[in-house]
């Protein structure tokens, strides 16, 4: 485990067993470090940001970072401010991110983050959020989205089963009628038709039972 995750996973160590166990499930199960180390300096919006696995990582790694993290869910809210309440570079707001940044601090983003949120959507609108997304960067602004890839394998199978599970059946994970999972050719174009220029698509899946794939993308300037 890296220096990076065991000093992050530790701002933790308070926690209820089972809120500690939720997150650390998450930092072995997805490569949020890979992520992470894309992000660039400024200010970075972490959307859907749960417990702030990510949003601590983003604002540790680099100190001159001020991060944003916004959920829907109040109580993952309410954990991840106790854990984060040490870490001056990180504010987090209860709601959606049409409800809190896209109206705080449009245009006012260096970077963007979304980690496993999108196929939580309904599929209907994943349009209008990804411009919502792209409407709080600067131009140029970069756009970090992890999300599972839905190429028809095992592992895509198995995430499917997985999140089924967590929101389903132990209301782990808040939904709105999404579970959609698509293929990298489709995720370029819905991101180039929000605006956004692919920079890169990165194979995250190996040493993971999970199909993760990163697409990293920027704000084209108008």
């Amino acid at each position: 485990m890296s220096a990076l995750l065991q000093q992050t996973l530790a701002l933790y160590a308070k926690l209820p067993p089972a809120e500690r166990f939720h997150v650390h499930a998450r930092a072995s199960s997805a490569p949020l470090l890979a992520v992470a180390a894309r992000a660039p300096s400024g200010t970075v919006a972490d959307i859907g940001c749960g417990h702030g696995l990510m949003s601590a990582l983003l604002a540790l790694a680099d100190p001159r970072r001020t991060v944003h993290g916004v959920d829907p869910d109040p109580r993952k809210v309410a954990w991840a401010r106790q854990a984060l309440s040490g870490l001056s570079n990180v504010r987090l707001a209860e709601g959606t991110v049409e409800e809190t940044l896209a109206k705080e601090a449009a245009g006012a983003f260096d970077a963007a983050v979304v980690c496993d949120v999108l196929y939580l959507l309904p599929e209907a609108k994943w349009p209008a959020f990804l411009r919502t997304v792209h409407g709080l960067l600067k131009p140029g602004g970069r756009f970090l989205l992890k999300e599972v890839e839905g190429d028809g394998s095992w592992k895509h199978r198995k995430a499917l089963a997985q999140e089924w599970v967590m929101v389903s059946l132990l209301g782990r994970t808040q939904a709105s009628g999404g579970m959609a999972l698509k293929p990298r050719g489709e995720m370029t174009r819905l991101l180039a038709d929000a605006g956004f220029s692919v920079s890169e698509v990165a194979d995250l899946g190996r040493g993971y039972t999970t199909p993760h794939v990163l697409y990293v993308a920027e704000a084209k300037r108008p």
